[in-house]
C-alpha cells in the first residue's frame, strides 16, 4: 500500500486476520468493509461497487482457509473504477485457478509464510506484483533504501527475510507437494464423518481452483445441530484438542478500532464469525485423531 502511493479509501472485508486491517490504517487510509458471501466466506462482489466513492483508490480482498476471491469479477470491478487490487492471498500459496499460480492476477498479492501455513519459513512472507517499477520501490521499502554499498536512495525499513527463515522455507518447499497431499487426506477424513451431519456445514468447492487445504472450517448451526459452536470449541479443548475460532472477532468489532465501525454493516461476516471452528488440520495429523476428533464432535449432538 504504502509502494503504491495509496490514499483515501480502501474496500476491503472484516472477515480476515488482523493485519489486513491494521496494514490499511496504519497506512493513514479508511478501510471500507464490504460483507462476505456465504458459499466461500471471500468478499462479496455484489456488493462492491455501492461502496465506491470519489475516495476509493484500492480493493483488497481476502482469500480465505484457501478459497478464492472472485477474481474475474474484481478485475473488472478494478478496471472500471481504475482502482488498485492487493490481495490478502496468506491462505493460498499453492493454490492454482485455471491452472495458473494465485500469485499471478491483478496488481500484488501478499502471501504469509508464518509457521501455522501450508508453507512456512517459521515466520515472514511474500508479496508478488507485475509492475517492475512497484516491486522496485517494495524492495527499497524492505532494506532501508539500500541500494549499493553507498546508495540509499530511499527511506524504508528492515521487512526482509533473515538467513534462518530462508533455509527453512528452501527445505520445507520440497516437502511442499507430499505436505498439500497429506493434508488433503486429513479433509478427506473429516467429511467422511462430518458430511450429512444435520447443523454443521462446509464452505463449497470451487470450480477450476486447485486448492492447498490449508484449513478446515465448519459452520454450526446450533438450532440444527443441538450445540453452539463454543459448546464444541470447549469440548475439544477439554479432551487437549485445539480448534479456532477463527476469523473471531470480525475486525471492525476490534477493541482499537471501538465506535469507529459497524460490524451490523455486514450481517453475513457477522453471523459466520460467531459460528465458525476451524478443526486442527496439518500434515502428520493421523487419520485416528480426525476420527476421535469427529466423534467427540458428534458426541456432542
Amino acid at each position: 500500500m504504502q509502494a503504491m502511493g495509496l490514499t483515501g479509501e480502501v474496500i476491503t472485508t472484516p472477515f480476515t486476520f488482523a493485519s489486513t486491517t491494521h496494514a490499511i490504517v496504519r497506512n493513514g487510509l479508511t478501510p471500507v468493509f464490504c460483507d462476505i458471501n456465504e458459499k466461500d466466506y471471500t468478499i462479496d462482489v455484489s456488493k462492491i461497487e455501492s461502496l465506491i466513492t470519489e475516495k476509493t483508490s484500492a480493493i483488497v480482498p481476502v482469500h480465505v482457509y484457501g478459497n478464492i476471491c472472485d477474481i474475474e469479477a474484481i478485475e473488472q470491478i478494478a478496471q472500471k473504477h481504475n482502482l488498485k487490487v492487493i490481495y490478502d492471498a496468506a491462505h493460498t500459496f499453492g493454490v492454482k485457478y485455471k491452472g495458473k499460480g494465485i500469485g499471478a492476477f491483478v496488481d500484488a498479492s501478499c502471501f504469509s509464510f508464518h509457521a501455522t501455513k501450508v508453507f512456512n519459513t517459521i515466520e515472514g512472507g511474500a508479496v508478488c506484483f507485475k509492475d517492475e517499477k512497484l516491486g522496485d520501490e517494495i524492495y527499497n521499502l524492505k532494506n532501508f533504501g539500500i541500494r549499493g554499498p553507498e546508495t540509499v536512495s530511499g527511506i524504508g525499513a528492515n521487512a526482509k527475510m533473515n538467513e534462518f527463515c530462508a533455509a527453512m522455507g528452501l527445505c520445507n518447499l520440497r516437502h511442499i507437494d507430499d505436505e498439500i497431499s497429506k493434508r488433503k487426506a486429513v479433509v478427506d477424513r473429516y467429511k467422511l464423518h462430518l458430511a450429512g451431519v444435520q447443523g454443521i456445514k462446509f464452505s463449497d468447492e470451487q470450480k477450476d481452483v486447485q486448492g492447498n487445504y490449508a484449513y478446515f472450517p465448519i459452520l454450526v448451526d446450533k438450532e440444527l445441530f443441538g450445540k453452539s459452536r463454543d459448546d464444541i470449541f470447549e469440548e475439544l479443548a477439554a479432551n487437549n484438542i485445539y480448534a479456532r475460532k477463527y476469523f473471531y472477532p470480525l475486525t471492525n468489532n476490534f477493541e482499537c478500532y471501538s465506535d469507529r465501525f459497524d460490524s451490523g454493516n455486514t450481517p453475513v461476516a457477522e453471523r459466520i464469525s460467531n459460528n465458525v471452528l476451524t478443526l486442527p488440520l496439518y500434515a502428520d495429523l493421523s487419520l485416528q485423531d480426525v476420527d476421535r476428533i469427529c466423534a467427540i464432535i458428534q458426541s456432542k449432538k
